[in-house]
Parts: C-alpha cells; structure tokens; sequence
C-alpha cells in the first residue's frame, strides 16, 4: 500500500486560484486620476435653518463662524441646532485643497454622534459660461 499523499490537484487548484487573483487585482483598483467637476444642480430651496460646517485649507473646522475643535464638534452642532437637531441637515463647506482626511474625520464625528442629513456647498457655477 503507498502512504504518500498526492499533492497534484491541491497544486493544480493552487495555481488557478493565483491567476484568478492575478488578473482580478488591478480590476479592484482605481488608477485614473481625474480632476472633478463642480456640481451643476439647481439650488434647492433653503430649510428654515441652516447650520454650516466649514473646513479650511489648514484643517481648521468652523461651525457658523465659531472656531472648533474635530473633538468638540459634536457639542459645537448640538448648541447651534438647539434642542431640534435630530433630523436637522448640516451643510459642510470645504476648500477644495482640503485634504480628503479631514472631511472623512468631520463627516464621521457628526455620523458617530447623530447627524446624519449633510449636505455638500459647492461653487454655483451654473451661469459661468464655458
């Protein structure tokens, strides 16, 4: 009687897997590196109240025109939202050299502690002729 394991079709089903992974892998990424255009949407009607987030170049984070903290954002929104603010939708403005950390930060703060309507301000380029 012959002991010894066959290893064949483990190897067989091995490399196939490794092609499989091979040609999959750069179908997942994205490479292309694309400049985004401004939003072109039609105004919307303004709420009865508008709380704005502000995001400056250097990272600093505003809410109305009161500095604050990433740490006491949470608390900044609540005093300026009032005793209504489930529901309330936040408009984030964020230079456009901001990096993509700092909003991501922002963004999950105020998710983490109950606001989740925002909204995005972007430059009203809709009578900008091209």
């Amino acid at each position: 009687m012959n002991h010894e394991i066959n290893v064949t079709p483990f190897v067989d089903v091995m490399l196939v897997l490794l092609i499989i992974f091979m040609v999959a892998a750069p179908l997942a990424s994205v490479n292309v590196k694309v400049s985004l255009p401004p939003a072109n949407a039609k105004p919307q009607t303004k709420p009865p109240q508008i709380i704005y987030v502000s995001i400056k170049q250097d990272g600093s984070y505003y809410v109305g025109d009161n500095p604050t903290d990433l740490s006491e954002l949470p608390d900044a929104l609540k005093l300026a939202a009032g005793p209504n603010h489930v529901g309330l939708r936040i408009f984030i403005r964020a230079d456009e050299n901001v990096e993509y950390g700092k909003f991501l930060d922002a963004m999950n703060t105020m998710q983490d502690n109950g606001f989740y309507s925002v909204a995005l301000v972007g430059e009203d380029r809709s009578g900008v002729k091209k």
